[in-house]
């Protein structure tokens, strides 16, 4: 008798389950159903942090334009055929001035610019420096439809404060990105023996197509141009360089007055790293010194190759460490054309300082 009495007890329990489900279903689909448009949901003022966000767009998107080029190629078959790139720049000033990376316009044999109102103009090519890998075209456009960009500094950078991106990633014009300062200091190879330096690392999502827009910070200001990434597949893995505003605002007046920078130097043929490396030689190994130039009047030295001996190395210049070419070149650019440099030399053994005027060598 108790079994059958738990029975119909389950039964119950089931029935009155399976009730309630469809019960449920049946309420929820006739009378929780939203037929209508539902009321809007009032919102208070956005945060602070928006605020800023949207402020920095709004005030310098229109100084941001996009860059596509056309170069003639030729396809697998031999035919001409036309190649496009493109990039993002910014305007530099009311003269038709727009900085772009080096790498956006390299090899271009035609050049244009869009601007944030959707106005087209051709560009010339005023100068480069594949050294900074910045570039600098001109346009001739109405000075009233130029914005030019507020120019901040570098050198006062603090790791973890806000930067925004503004470019055209993958063709898709006025796109913004946010993110923090993620490391100072770094150093961008460009070429053998050749790297930026003080470059800035950012988190903020720098894709294809941001090459050579702006990086800025919370006040609307430049402070770098955003250069590189560090991706396996071509897109933004969180690791973006910036070539710090300060050497933007060094190296641009110098191609808009003489097409190109300045590049100190002493009249030498530095030695390969690995050649170093090879010797056990902690400096910069000098191969050949110029006839008549800087080094050659102070009594610098290169290899004597008749005697398979080595001349000099230069292991410092005015007090600072120097192991590599590229530090080398950091050292003379940081001294100047027209100055003199203490440089440091390793001849047979012993230490001596020479005192040799910078020329530009470009």
């Amino acid at each position: 008798m108790t079994t059958d009495r738990l029975s119909r007890y389950a039964i119950l329990a089931a029935a009155v389950a399976v009730a309630l489900w469809f019960g449920t279903q049946f309420f929820q689909t006739v009378f929780l159903v939203a037929r209508d448009e539902r009321p809007v949901t009032p919102r208070g003022d956005l945060a602070s942090f928006e605020k800023t966000t949207i402020d920095v767009f709004q005030e310098t998107a229109p100084s941001v334009v996009y860059i596509f080029t056309e170069r003639v190629g030729r396809t697998s078959f031999g035919r001409q055929a036309m190649q496009q790139g493109a990039g993002s720049g910014f305007v530099w000033d009311r003269g038709g001035h727009i900085i772009t990376n080096n790498h956006v316009i390299d090899g271009a044999d035609r050049v244009f610019v869009r601007f944030d109102s959707g106005e087209v103009a051709p560009a010339h090519i005023v100068g480069t420096s594949p050294d900074h890998d910045l570039a600098v075209l001109r346009v001739s456009v109405s000075a009233n439809k130029l914005k030019p960009i507020p120019i901040g500094k570098s050198s006062d950078l603090r790791i973890g404060q806000a930067v925004f991106a503004i470019g055209n990633p993958f063709g898709l014009s006025r796109s913004l990105t946010t993110g923090v300062v993620s490391a100072l200091d770094r150093a961008l190879p460009v070429r053998p023996g050749r790297e930026i330096t003080g470059v800035i690392q950012t988190d903020a999502a720098i894709n294809p197509g941001n090459s050579g827009g702006p990086l800025i910070d919370s006040a609307g200001r430049l402070i770098g141009v955003n250069s590189a990434i560090i991706s396996e597949s071509g897109s933004s893995a969180g690791i973006g360089f910036a070539v710090p505003v300060d050497t933007v605002n060094r190296i641009v007046p110098q191609i808009i007055k003489n097409g190109r920078p300045a590049r100190p130097g002493i009249g030498i043929q530095a030695g390969p790293e690995e050649l170093a490396a090879r010797l056990n030689v902690d400096g910069v190994i000098i191969v050949d010194v110029q006839p008549g130039g800087p080094a050659d009047k102070a009594g610098i030295r290169g290899i004597d190759r008749a005697q398979e001996k080595l001349g000099d190395v230069i292991v410092a210049v005015n007090g600072e460490r120097v192991r590599t070419v590229a530090e080398l070149a950091e050292a003379f650019e940081k001294a100047g054309v027209g100055q003199k440099a203490q440089i440091e030399v390793l001849r047979d053994g012993q230490r001596r300082t020479v005192e040799v005027p910078l020329a530009d060598i470009s």
